[in-house]
């Protein structure tokens, strides 16, 4: 938080801003500016809303600070940058960027909002470090819509895979080292973004499908006709990294890709040693590669996933608009990235004992929660805030009553 406090004009923004981080971290069951506001011990919401919508405040240059906290403290000359994308489920039509469409929290297409995040990936410890709300055309075609959620006029279509090159660029500008880029199919698929990474000579490890072409010196072919050519010495059994369970172990092979630009393509091709299942990714390297080194680049990809589910509960929001929007997802950032740090600190300096598991980022938070932020409030603030709650709600119903009564023919 010292940090980011210069960010904060006035002292008030700075102490809300730390109220909600500290919210953030703490163990409530449900995380929105209401129970936020009742754990750091306000009287009402309307502070933290205000810190959300209207206080002058530049959420960039916080992600700014907190992508440079990431990079110190993980720093790695084997890190990669991983994209991808998460949504949330949302009712109704009026939350900046929602619609129906796919969305991998429920595995198929429900109304829900999408954003696309950067995540920093080392052997160490893994953090999202940028990101970027994804708005339907559905949306940038309606500028009234637009502009009732606050989107700026500037604001204009672009793919997830642009968004992505858009983050890994602006990484890229602020001198961030990185080894590799690692995606999946939304990624891998589309050619701009492979060629915005090959002109600034940066490696990739990016899933494609089955069906994905493959120029090869004897035509153009799918990825998985490409596979049973192979001959069954081409496949090698290697790690894709340590998961939970130990090393992750997949058999391994390399196609070579026959184009006449610089540097060196391929395809590889992992297959599951249980079930036989493959997976290919289309790969890019300045210069030439061994196949362990891109097998670990491919591993690394599952860290975004990791990092979703230990920020599970960081980003429970429920705001609407655009700014907001920003604003809530950039202090919950923060607070992944304090629990990634404060976890890859005591794994180097204070390893567990040989009878217990490493501490996880969910670990990190409970012990933090239990024995620094761990609020004492009496019982006359619980029951002010439950007088609060349902005064709010019995003018909500009266409004709904009302306005039910007016369209009523």
């Amino acid at each position: 938080m010292g940090r980011i406090a210069p960010r904060f004009a006035r002292g008030e923004p700075r102490r809300r801003a730390k109220e909600f981080v500290l919210g953030l971290l703490s163990d409530l069951p449900r995380k929105n500016c209401w129970t936020l506001a009742e754990h750091a011990g306000n009287k009402t919401p309307d502070g933290l809303q205000h810190l959300l919508s209207r206080v002058r405040w530049d959420a960039d240059a916080v992600r700014d600070d907190l992508r440079d906290y990431v990079i110190e403290h993980l720093q790695d000359d084997e890190a990669v940058l991983v994209v991808d994308e998460t949504g949330d489920l949302k009712k109704g039509t009026a939350t900046v960027g929602g619609q129906r469409q796919y969305t991998g929290t429920a595995g198929r297409i429900e109304n829900s909002q999408v954003a696309v995040y950067l995540a920093y990936s080392t052997p160490r410890g893994h953090a999202a470090i940028d990101r970027e709300l994804y708005v339907p055309r559905s949306w940038t075609q309606n500028a009234a819509r637009c502009q009732a959620a606050g989107i700026p006029e500037t604001v204009r279509f672009a793919t997830k895979p642009a968004l992505a090159a858009r983050m890994i660029g602006r990484a890229l500008d602020a001198g961030v080292l990185v080894s590799w880029v690692a995606g999946d199919e939304v990624y891998g698929s589309n050619p701009h973004l492979r060629a915005a990474l090959e002109h600034r000579r940066l490696g990739y490890v990016l899933a494609v499908a089955c069906d994905h072409q493959i120029t090869t010196p004897a035509g153009e072919m799918r990825a998985d006709t490409l596979v049973k050519r192979l001959p069954k010495r081409a496949w090698q059994k290697l790690s894709a990294g340590a998961g939970a369970k130990g090393h992750r172990y997949y058999d391994w092979a390399l196609a070579d890709i026959a184009d006449e630009g610089p540097g060196h393509r391929h395809l590889l091709v992992r297959r599951n040693r249980s079930t036989g299942e493959l997976a290919f990714y289309r790969c890019y390297s300045a210069t030439q590669m061994p196949l362990s080194t891109l097998v670990k680049g491919a591993g690394r990809r599952w860290t975004v996933e990791e990092t979703f589910q230990s920020g599970k509960g960081l980003d429970e929001h429920q705001v609407r608009r655009w700014t907001s929007w920003h604003r809530w997802v950039t202090l919950a950032m923060p607070a992944h990235a304090l629990l990634a740090t404060a976890t890859a600190h005591e794994r180097t300096h204070a390893p567990a004992a040989d009878d217990l598991i490493p501490l996880t980022c969910k670990e990190i938070q409970h012990l933090f929660t239990t024995l620094v932020t761990q609020p004492t409030h009496t019982a006359a603030h619980r029951l002010r805030w439950s007088d609060w709650q349902r005064l709010h709600q019995a003018r909500s119903c009266t409004c709904h009553y009302q306005r039910q009564a007016v369209y009523q023919p």
